[in-house]
């Protein structure tokens, strides 16, 4: 990017909400540090080109010590013999007082960030940083930050600010937006690694998206909208500075891997600050006993069985139990004939989920099913997080920025907020568009997905190719059609379809199909990477006027 890209800024998102934890447990060790270690390496790499070239770096690698990632970056600095100015953002570190988080916060999370905006990062290049480095900001705010800086934008400016969090969104996974993930392979005609994206921010908060020239992947109106819908609730996307309604996007190709953002709307932002908790859950313990050949169905149980004889089942917080079956009859090969028996304990005492549990399963090996083995050996058990949204008011958080020459500055809340919460208008379920044939095929045959985590919660974005897919597919996809094509484990839970008509595009929202969170979630995908290509594998009756 620093070499090819022709960039002013070079942005680096590192915090999922996962990466909190996983900073809190390295900085609670002896010698250990709150923020991301690779992005000082990443530091070393580009820094003295991006001196030469005037290329300012933004990133929230500080993680949980945004103050001592700063003092490190110097540090590099000094060692390359650079001049550099570095400031750094806080504030969004709220350990020290959870009184106001609501709800109310019981015992001692070992984090507890509220997610700061864009303007603080604003403030620092401003005052010429050529470095900024942040705690929890919201992934969008590396890309709005640099935006409202170089424009001058001002605080309410509500129309720009939204344009710019859609650029963010969409480049803040890297070549997520440039061919990576992308469901039609056919469409990638250049399968070497994608560059990463680029985004071309305008005055007016428009944008190109486009990567470096020469390098692999593609950018399309596809690869964009698939990104705009990763990770995404309903359409008024709330953010700490700008509310965005993304069902204002507009997209069109106007180049080769070039495309053009448009349209985007703005409203006031709320006046509390969304805010992540992560609290230790327990630990955990996974085992994996593989059956071969006949009888899959009757072996597992049995295996069920033996175990929870040796071991008392109630001695566990939880259990979770899982058949899985890639076994095919008169296999031609033997690992084509093998299914998975996958069985997770939890337990708020180590040595219950621990060797006790693991160990147990091997006395199966001599006196369980035939054909007994496991996929690993006996493991000890680990950790698991347990993820909590919550929210606090914007009074209660300082957000501050200390700029290079150490003076501490706190940053101005928005002018206005959103007096009401946003309306969601309902999809227009428009039935069965068409009265001719049909064939039963695999949804996506005409639809691609893209799907994450929100918290324990999981989105699939769904998009059709052409203005008839998309009518068809905003009245097919109801949420009693969601649940019964995602089968069983959606059966009882809640979940919400949103229409997303200038991408073409409906968003699915799964609640609480992720348990507490990714940490602790017991399901084989627990971040819901595979749920969207899942639901594209299912058979459904699609008119022929709609099939290639």
């Amino acid at each position: 990017m620093v070499e090819q890209g022709a960039v002013d800024v070079v942005c680096g998102d590192y915090l999922a909400e996962l990466t909190m934890l996983i900073l809190a447990k390295a900085q609670a060790r002896d010698g250990g540090v709150g923020y991301a270690r690779t992005f000082l390496t990443q530091v070393e790499q580009i820094l003295p080109a991006c001196v030469e070239r005037g290329i300012r770096i933004v990133a929230n690698a500080g993680g949980l010590d945004p103050a001592g990632l700063a003092d490190a970056v110097r540090a590099v600095a000094d060692e390359q013999g650079l001049g550099v100015r570095v400031a750094h953002v806080e504030g969004d570190d709220l350990r020290g007082d959870l009184a106001a988080i609501t709800p109310p916060v019981g015992g001692t999370p070992v984090s507890a960030n509220a997610y700061l905006g864009g303007w603080g990062i604003a403030q620092a290049l401003a005052a010429g940083a050529d470095v900024v480095v942040t705690g929890r900001v919201t992934d969008a705010s590396l890309v709005l930050g640099p935006a409202a800086w170089w424009h001058g934008w001002a605080h309410d400016d509500w129309d720009p600010l939204a344009g710019a969090v859609v650029a963010g969104h969409v480049i803040e996974c890297g070549p997520q937006a440039t061919g990576g993930n992308y469901p039609f392979l056919d469409e990638i005609t250049d399968r070497r690694y994608p560059g990463f994206p680029i985004a071309e921010v305008a005055a007016d908060g428009s944008s190109v998206i486009t990567k470096p020239e020469g390098t692999g992947g593609l950018v399309s109106v596809g690869t964009v909208t698939a990104q705009l819908l990763y990770e995404l609730g309903p359409p008024a996307y709330l953010g700490p500075d700008v509310t965005t309604h993304f069902d204002t996007i507009r997209l069109e190709q106007t180049g080769a891997h070039r495309v053009a953002v448009t349209g985007v709307r703005g409203s006031p932002p709320p006046d509390t600050l969304k805010v992540a908790l992560n609290d230790v859950g327990g630990y955990r313990n996974t085992m994996t006993l593989v059956l071969t050949g006949l009888d899959i169905e009757a072996k597992a149980a049995h295996a069920e069985e033996l175990l929870f004889g040796i071991l008392d089942r109630d001695s566990f917080d939880e259990v979770d139990v899982r058949l899985l079956r890639f076994d095919h009859p008169d296999a031609a090969a033997n690992p084509e004939a093998t299914a998975h028996l996958r069985i997770t304990v939890k337990s708020a005492d180590r040595r219950v989920a621990g060797r006790a549990f693991s160990n147990a399963t091997m006395q199966l090996a001599l006196g369980g099913y035939a054909g007994f083995h496991t996929t690993t050996p006996p493991t000890d058990a680990s950790l698991f997080g347990i993820y909590r949204p919550a929210a606090v008011p914007r009074s209660a958080v300082t957000h501050t920025v200390v700029l290079p020459d150490g003076e501490r500055c706190t940053v101005a809340d928005p002018p206005e907020f959103a007096t009401e919460k946003p309306q969601v208008t309902p999809p227009v379920r428009r039935g069965e568009q068409s009265k001719g044939p049909s064939r039963t095929v695999p949804l996506g045959t005409v639809a691609g997905t893209r799907s994450g985590d929100k918290g324990g919660d999981a989105n699939i974005g769904v998009w059709a190719r052409d203005d008839a897919g998309h009518a068809w597919l905003a009245g097919f996809l109801t949420p009693q059609r969601v649940r019964a094509l995602l089968g069983p484990e959606t059966a009882d839970l809640d979940v919400e379809v949103f229409d997303l008509p200038n991408l073409r595009a409906v968003n699915v929202v799964v609640h609480g199909l992720l348990g507490d969170g990714v940490a602790s979630a017991t399901r084989p995908d627990p971040q819901a990477k595979g749920l969207g290509e899942y639901l594209r594998s299912r058979l459904v009756e699609i008119p022929e006027e709609l099939l290639p």
